[in-house]
């Protein structure tokens, strides 16, 4: 085991991590992670669930009760920068490189949202350099440097939309709760203040849009979720100074984040997946129906919890066909009261049109147990390679959760982590190399024990900007 020294572990210490936790991180670099042991993908009728237009309709009106009296939080991870979405117009700064998506926004400057923005700041003449370093670097809109949530993503007759308006606006569409609009967006340390300038700008404006109380909550992802960096011989590796260097360790790290919201349900959301309001009616409804469905197979796990009486069969037979999990028949009362004591997500998933990769499958744990899991690519052995092309979706992009017990009592989400999933990648720093370990990601291992539904939802719900290209396709232009 590797010896710390006293600075070591002041620096460790500081972070809110031990010498024992680090020296743990230094174990899984050298073991790595299994692969995931896969079943079978979740399929249409074996582990993703159909809902026709009339299901949807019963699932919304038991959501529209529901909501008015209990308290609902839209949860958004947003503190990651905008750097890969443009990291072609960064490209083509650093080497002269065009691309489709260079080309796209010099030829259609004017359909974005921050052109206006844009064109004050630019020379008479620009060349299409001065156009991309205004765009992305300190020299004008800074954008590459930016979270997506500041971003300008849409035009409307009123002006600009951000993501983080987005947000606000769809989430008085179904994420109105007993005590009013509540969200919660993680932030970074150093776009704090701009997080909170504009929302003390925009709050009010959708308060009086809509006559409902907006309550905006931000968090940081906790440095002592980060993890340690090593050298390609995975010893511990050190800065110029002498320091260890610290990483932070991904989404799945936001499960600690999570962990402290008090709510009855959770909705979330990534910041980038939004769309312009004309197009935002699936998304609407098929989030409500998603919280419906949840709201109706809570109520049930409910009662076989509080009904000791029922017969044993018939508490297998819902777990096996409601909660993913296939159970023996041997399964006893205990085991039965441990699976339905776990959170509950309802996912929504969108057929996979494109190439096979990660998504929702069936999967065998350690103890042996199948389940229905989230996937990454990453994650799949080369020799099973052949189970992810027979997938016929990908991850979700809906989640819908539910983290209180039968008595009302917050569920500790750590407790449902599966510490033996994650990432472990290629990176450099100060122009060395070195690896980083993500933690469990969030959709996957961080959620790898709760009991978890597959909903399929149409792709018109799912309209990410993963590229700054993207604000040009029709999910994102107002007409």
């Amino acid at each position: 085991m590797i010896e710390f020294s006293n600075d070591d572990i002041l620096q460790i210490e500081q972070h809110g991590l031990t010498p024992d936790a680090v020296a743990a991180q230094l174990d899984a670099f050298a073991r790595g992670f299994a692969f995931s042991d896969i079943v079978a993908p979740a399929t249409d009728g074996d582990g993703v669930i159909q809902l026709d237009a009339e299901m949807r309709r019963h699932y919304i009106d038991i959501y529209e009760q529901y909501r008015r009296t209990h308290s609902v939080v839209k949860f958004v991870p947003a503190s990651g920068a905008a750097t890969r979405m443009f990291r072609d117009l960064f490209e083509f700064l650093n080497t002269g490189a065009r691309n489709t998506v260079t080309d796209a926004v010099l030829n259609n400057l004017s359909r974005f949202a921050f052109y206006a923005d844009l064109k004050k700041i630019l020379p008479d003449t620009p060349t299409d350099t001065d156009i991309i370093e205004r765009i992305v670097t300190d020299a004008g809109l800074n954008y590459g440097h930016m979270p997506k949530a500041l971003i300008k993503f849409h035009h409307y007759a009123d002006g600009a939309r951000t993501a983080l308006a987005e947000h606000l606006d769809e989430g008085a569409e179904y994420a109105r709760g007993a005590d009013g609009v509540n969200i919660h967006f993680t932030v970074s340390p150093e776009h704090r203040a701009g997080f909170e300038e504009l929302l003390l700008r925009l709050v009010p404006e959708y308060s009086a849009r809509y006559g409902v109380q907006y309550n905006i909550e931000l968090s940081y992802q906790k440095s002592s979720t980060d993890t340690i960096a090593v050298n390609p011989d995975n010893t511990p590796f050190r800065d110029a100074d002498g320091r260890l260097l610290f990483r932070p360790a991904g989404h799945g790290a936001l499960i600690e984040n999570l962990n402290e919201i008090d709510a009855d349900l959770i909705f979330i959301k990534n910041i980038d997946n939004v769309c312009v309001a004309s197009h935002r009616g699936d998304t609407i409804e098929y989030k409500s129906a998603l919280a419906g469905y949840l709201v109706m197979l809570q109520s049930k796990i409910f009662d076989y919890l509080n009904n000791t009486t029922a017969p044993l069969g018939d508490v297998i037979r819902f777990i096996n066909d409601n909660l993913g999990v296939r159970l023996s028949r041997d399964a006893t009362r205990a085991d039965c009261n441990r699976i339905l004591g776990r959170p509950l997500r309802v996912c929504g998933v969108v057929r996979n049109t494109g190439a096979p990769g990660g998504g929702p499958f069936w999967v065998r744990a350690a103890d042996g147990t199948v389940s229905l899991q989230i996937v990454e690519s990453a994650q799949i052995a080369p020799d099973a390679r052949d189970i992810m092309n027979t997938s016929q979706y990908f991850n979700p992009v809906d989640l819908v959760c539910a983290t209180r017990d039968a008595s009302g009592r917050h569920i500790d989400l750590i407790q449902f982590v599966d510490e033996n999933t994650g990432f472990i990648s290629e990176k450099s720093a100060g122009g060395r190399p070195l690896r980083a370990m993500e933690r469990p990601g969030l959709w996957n291992g961080a959620m790898a024990g709760w009991n978890t539904v597959f909903i399929e939802v149409p792709p018109t719900t799912f309209t990410p900007v993963k590229v700054v290209a993207d604000l040009l396709s029709a999910p994102h232009i107002n007409v």
